[in-house]
């Protein structure tokens, strides 16, 4: 039986879903393990030579936390006990870090936008901490290669001691100057739903003038924000799976030093802050509107049709205009992300998700579905999805 000791912010689901890998592996042994959830506040009021006593009072034997720069892990080395730094500013050399493909991350939210026909873009977040800094650096690097890298602006005067509050004054001005349509990364969920307050504070219409897109996919923030927040989703639980198991290695090898734990960007979960393209073409914005409330049912052109007071041929053309993609097409390709996002998020079969989205053909879902992510959905949750493993 292993005794973990958890120290970060529990007010955000992203530690709650490492947890619940973390878990998945546990039960998973003969012996589940025992996990203590210390937040980062008691950590700050005992200081770290008073943790690494409580640990060590506790019998811990792995520790998982978010750390400032300044703190000498080796303290918990020195009582041999295995430390591993979750991201929260800067990496950890000689230790594993929990860190994440945030450069993958960045371009992942850059081709969502550019593929909206965006041509101006935003950045908000944090400077010098490594998961802002690097998720803005593969933001800013896809858009470069788009050749619009002079039409991206930058707001990153937050403090990170701050993660709940913004500086309004200087924020909304720089709302208000932004060229409109434009297309806002924020570096995380958290700062996404702030951008929405605050765009609401003056006026800014969202998806309309500004679309937002967070990281971490926080259901319960992103679906309280006004209107809903899209976000990346990020294979989190599958983090905190591998993190147990290596831990596990660690402690039956003393000698093995472990790795870098790497999260990887699954897909982006669309909700209305993004639910636009960058078009003044009123008819295909209702469409995509239309399409996005309702892609969790069967839609067809003729649906779309009622909502929209044009043509069939002439809706089919200014649509492929506005967004590269035959209305089929890219209801395929809604419907295929979404599928993705429930078979990492559920535990039901292919045919019962498939039934829950109105697509009685379960067959031709997962054909299209092989054709746009290049395996099948089965594959997909396998390889994905750490629930998916055999012991």
């Amino acid at each position: 039986m292993a005794r973990l000791l958890f120290i970060t912010d529990f007010s955000e689901q992203f530690a709650y879903r490492l947890l619940r890998g973390i878990v998945e592996y546990s039960s998973r042994q003969e012996q589940h393990w025992v996990v203590c959830r210390m937040p980062s506040a008691y950590k700050r009021q005992l200081g770290l030579a008073g943790v690494v006593k409580w640990a060590k009072k506790w019998k811990a034997d792995v520790v998982i936390g978010q750390f400032d720069p300044s703190e000498d892990l080796s303290l918990f080395r020195q009582e041999g006990i295995i430390v591993m730094a979750q991201d929260y500013i800067q990496k950890f050399p000689g230790i594993p870090n929990i860190t994440a493909d945030y450069d993958r991350t960045g371009r992942m939210a850059a081709e969502h936008f550019l593929a909206k026909g965006f041509r101006n873009f935003a950045f908000f977040g944090y400077r010098d901490v490594c998961w802002s800094d690097e998720r803005f650096w593969g933001f800013r690097a896809a858009i470069t290669e788009a050749g619009l890298g002079d039409n991206l602006y930058v707001y990153d005067n937050q403090s990170l001691d701050s993660l709940w509050y913004y500086e309004s004054q200087g924020l909304r001005r720089w709302l208000e100057q932004l060229p409109k349509p434009i297309a806002i990364m924020a570096c995380d969920d958290n700062q996404g739903s702030l951008l929405l307050e605050a765009c609401a504070s003056c006026g800014i219409k969202i998806p309309d003038d500004v679309c937002i897109i967070g990281v971490d996919n926080d259901e319960t923030l992103d679906n309280l924000s006004n209107p809903p927040l899209s976000s990346i989703d990020i294979d989190i639980e599958k983090g905190g799976y591998e993190a147990a198991e290596m831990a596990a290695r660690m402690m039956a090898d003393p000698a093995d030093p472990g790795e870098d734990i790497i999260l990887k960007p699954l897909s982006v979960v669309t909700r209305m802050s993004t639910s636009i393209i960058a078009t003044k073409d009123k008819e295909v914005v209702r469409a995509l509107q239309y399409i996005s409330r309702n892609i969790d049912r069967r839609i067809t052109v003729p649906d779309i049709l009622k909502e929209v007071p044009l043509s069939r041929r002439l809706l089919e053309t200014r649509f492929k205009k506005e967004t590269g993609h035959t209305i089929y097409n890219y209801i395929s390709r809604e419907k295929v992300n979404r599928l993705a996002f429930l078979l990492l998020n559920s535990n039901e079969t292919v045919s019962q998700i498939a039934a829950r989205m109105d697509e009685p053909d379960t067959k031709s879902l997962s054909r299209r579905f092989k054709e746009i992510k290049g395996c099948t959905p089965v594959e997909y949750r396998r390889r994905e999805k750490p629930a998916t493993r055999k012991k």
